[in-house]
C-alpha cells in the first residue's frame, strides 16, 4: 500500500499524464519506460526513478518541479518507514485446580476422618470420650488449614496467569510523522529545501526573469524559517547566489551542471531568515554578460529593484 507521499505523487503523475493526452502504450512508446511500468507508477503501486518524472513532465510541457518535490518526499517516507512485525501471542499457560473445588474436598475429608473416629469411639465407650474431642479439634483445625492454603494457592495461580500476559503485551511504539519539515531554523542553514520538506507550501518573495530568458524566484518558507532561490529555463554553467544580507549575510549558491539541471528546477541551499530581513538574488549567466540582481524583503509585499544588472 503506497504511503500518503506516494499517493499524492501518483495522482500527479495522473494528472500530467492526462495532459499529454497519450495512452499508456504511446507514453511507453514516446519514454525509455515499459506499458506496465508507468502502469506501476501511476497506480501508485511502486515509486518511478526520477528521470521518469523529468520525462513525463518534459511531455506534459511542465516544470518537473512539483512532481520531484512529491518525489522527494515520497522517497523519504518509504526510506524511514518500519518494517512490521509480527510476534506470536503467548500461549496461556495450563489451568490449576480451581480452589474452590479443592477446599470442599479438603473440608469434606477432614469431617468424614471426624465422623468415623466418632462413630468407633461411640462403640469402644466413655474413656475415650476425651480421645474423640481432641480428634475433632485436630481434624477442625486440618479443615482451617487446608482453607487457608486453597485462598493462598488461588492467588498465586492468578498471579501467575495475569504477570505473564501483562509481560508479553506489546506496547504501542510512536511513529516519527510522516509530515512536516524535517528541520527548523538554524538546523536547516545550508540544507536543500527539498529534502528538508520546506518547500511544500512556500511563500514567493519576489520573480524575475533574465536577459538570457532564465526565471528566477525568492523562495521563504515560514515553516522553516528559511528563504532560498530557484531558477529555471536555464542553460549549462550558469550561476546563481542567495544571500540574507539583513541576517548573518551567508550566501548560498547553486549551478546548472547538467541537461536535466538545465531542463528542470535549481535550487540553492537555504539560509536562515526572519520577517524584515532582506533576502538579495544574484544571476551569473555561462556567456559571462554580467549579473543581474534583485532583492526582497521577507514579512512584506513589495519586493526589491527588480532586473538591476550588476547592482
Amino acid at each position: 500500500m503506497p504511503s500518503p507521499g506516494g499517493e499524492r505523487l501518483a495522482a500527479a503523475l495522473r494528472e500530467s499524464r492526462e495532459r499529454t493526452g497519450l495512452s499508456l502504450a504511446a507514453l511507453a512508446a514516446k519514454t525509455t519506460y515499459s506499458k506496465s511500468s508507468w502502469e506501476r507508477y501511476l497506480n501508485g503501486r511502486s515509486l518511478p526513478p526520477r528521470p521518469a518524472i523529468q520525462e513525463l513532465c518534459r511531455l506534459a510541457g511542465e516544470p518537473d518541479a512539483r512532481c520531484l518535490a512529491l518525489w522527494e518526499i515520497a522517497k523519504s517516507e518509504s526510506n524511514g518507514r518500519p518494517k512490521e512485525r509480527t510476534q506470536p501471542e503467548p500461549s496461556a499457560p495450563p489451568q490449576p485446580p480451581t480452589p474452590r473445588t479443592a477446599a470442599p474436598a479438603l473440608a469434606q475429608e477432614a469431617h468424614a476422618q471426624v465422623g468415623l473416629a466418632q462413630v468407633g469411639l461411640a462403640r469402644e465407650g466413655p474413656a475415650r470420650e476425651g480421645l474423640a474431642r481432641a480428634g475433632h479439634r485436630i481434624a477442625t483445625a486440618a479443615a482451617i488449614v487446608a482453607s487457608v492454603c486453597a485462598v493462598v494457592f488461588g492467588a498465586v495461580t492468578l498471579a501467575l496467569v495475569l504477570l505473564p500476559h501483562q509481560r508479553h503485551t506489546p506496547r504501542p511504539k510512536a511513529t516519527p510523522s510522516a509530515t512536516g519539515p524535517h528541520c527548523r531554523a538554524a538546523a536547516c542553514e545550508g540544507q536543500n529545501p527539498l529534502d528538508m520538506r520546506c518547500a511544500a507550501v512556500p511563500e514567493t518573495l519576489a520573480e524575475h526573469v533574465t536577459g538570457t530568458g532564465a526565471s528566477i524566484q525568492l523562495r521563504h518558507s515560514a515553516v522553516c524559517g528559511t528563504s532560498w532561490a530557484r531558477m529555471w529555463g536555464t542553460r549549462i554553467h550558469d550561476r546563481i547566489e542567495v544571500t540574507a544580507t539583513g541576517g548573518a549575510g551567508r550566501t548560498r549558491g547553486a549551478r546548472v551542471e547538467t541537461r536535466a539541471d538545465a531542463d528542470g528546477y535549481v535550487y540553492t541551499p537555504m539560509t536562515v531568515t526572519r520577517p524584515g530581513t532582506s533576502v538579495r538574488a544574484c544571476f551569473f549567466p555561462a556567456a559571462g554578460s554580467g549579473q543581474e540582481c534583485f532583492e526582497a524583503r521577507v514579512g512584506r509585499d513589495a519586493p526589491g529593484a527588480f532586473g538591476m544588472p550588476g547592482a
